[in-house]
């Protein structure tokens, strides 16, 4: 393609921006992939929801717990970093480097693919809600998007699964949330004994880990990474996530008692490790005692980067509130009770915005 054809390409479709993005299925990276040497307005973020030098701490860092049977204090350990930090990495987890290398692997592949395969699974066309492929967050509600493309998959069942999710990543991306399961019920044991909770079973293990979402996101090398980001300020709605990140990096997480209210720490790749963070669900739950902090990821200019997260939540049709076990010790409740799905809903349909969402859920006291 000659230099005058692809200009006009690339004029064309920054005139129609969200065609090219949203309704035909190429995302941003499919923008990158245009060789763009400078980023469309649309992604410019208001000033205040960048990260600059001077609101990154870099002499500090989030917990590194290792989990090995040798490690007497892991759960003592797990339940300090939720309470201070809202997040830590594991080692030793037990999860196979070759599972986790499989799964980034995949990811490459899912969005290495033209995009009317991936526009397969949009909005409209996917046939089941459960899985959902798209860009940026919540488009129609943001004043700037983001610079990320992603695939969500909800699991229901392996018959579901192997039914719609994408031949792709399919297999690499069950296999990756089935073996973690384990570590799963590991954390929430420890977290729960922190508590004085002291089993999970039936109905608790149901609301504490009822549902799963895993989700495969993008970014992809971005022009003037400065002005942008890939994911704004926010906390998970999980109870749990577990990320896994590749060797390029990018997530920051607010520190709690920075003395500042807009410090940010990188959270840095470790090879074979998890990124663990409590989400608004376990802290409502836990009545405020287990943190979820706001974290995002920055756009990068060099390299495109991957990450799979986990999202271990309650079930849609769960009530969540503060534990009984810590109200029956006397403990005045700081939330209110609140059907999972309405809280969710409520943060899918807005932008990025911090910790709002868990407001929603505070008691007026």
């Amino acid at each position: 393609m000659s230099s005058s054809s692809s200009s006009s390409t690339l004029c064309s479709v920054l005139s129609n921006l969200t065609a090219f993005v949203v309704n035909e299925g190429h995302g941003v990276k499919g923008l990158s992939d245009l060789g763009l040497q400078a980023l469309p307005d649309q992604y410019i973020q208001p000033p205040a929801e960048r990260i600059t030098a001077s609101t990154v701490i870099t002499d500090d860092s989030i917990p590194v717990i290792d989990m090995s049977p040798e490690n007497p204090q892991v759960g003592e350990m797990i339940c300090e970093a939720a309470k201070k930090w809202g997040f830590f990495q594991i080692i030793n987890h037990g999860i196979p480097l070759e599972a986790l290398e499989e799964v980034k692997a995949a990811t490459y592949r899912f969005f290495s693919q033209p995009a009317e395969e991936k526009k397969k699974h949009s909005k409209g066309n996917s046939p089941t809600t459960n899985v959902r492929y798209g860009t940026s967050f919540a488009p129609l509600a943001e004043k700037a998007l983001e610079w990320k493309d992603y695939l969500s998959l909800f699991y229901v069942s392996d018959e579901q699964a192997n039914s719609f999710w994408p031949s792709a990543c399919r297999e690499e991306a069950l296999n990756f949330l089935k073996i973690s399961e384990i570590v799963v019920k590991r954390l929430l044991e420890a977290l729960m004994e922190g508590l004085n909770v002291k089993e999970i079973n039936g109905a608790k293990e149901s609301l504490l880990m009822g549902s799963r979402r895993i989700n495969i996101n993008y970014y992809p090398k971005c022009p003037n990474p400065e002005l942008t980001v890939g994911i704004g300020r926010h906390s998970d709605v999980s109870t749990l996530t577990l990320l896994l990140q590749d060797e390029i990096g990018g997530l920051y997480v607010r520190k709690l008692d920075g003395g500042d209210d807009d410090t940010w720490v990188p959270v840095p790749p470790i090879t074979g490790a998890l990124v663990i963070n409590i989400g608004d669900a376990l802290q409502i739950l836990s009545n405020g005692r287990y943190k979820s902090i706001e974290h995002r990821v920055i756009a990068n200019g060099s390299n495109s980067r991957i990450s799979v997260p986990i999202f271990v939540n309650p079930r849609p049709e769960d009530v969540i509130g503060p534990l009984p076990e810590l109200l029956d010790g006397g403990e005045k409740p700081l939330y209110k009770q609140v059907l999972y799905s309405d809280y969710v809903r409520h943060f899918f349909k807005k932008a990025h915005d911090g910790k709002e969402t868990v407001d929603f859920a505070k008691l007026n006291i």
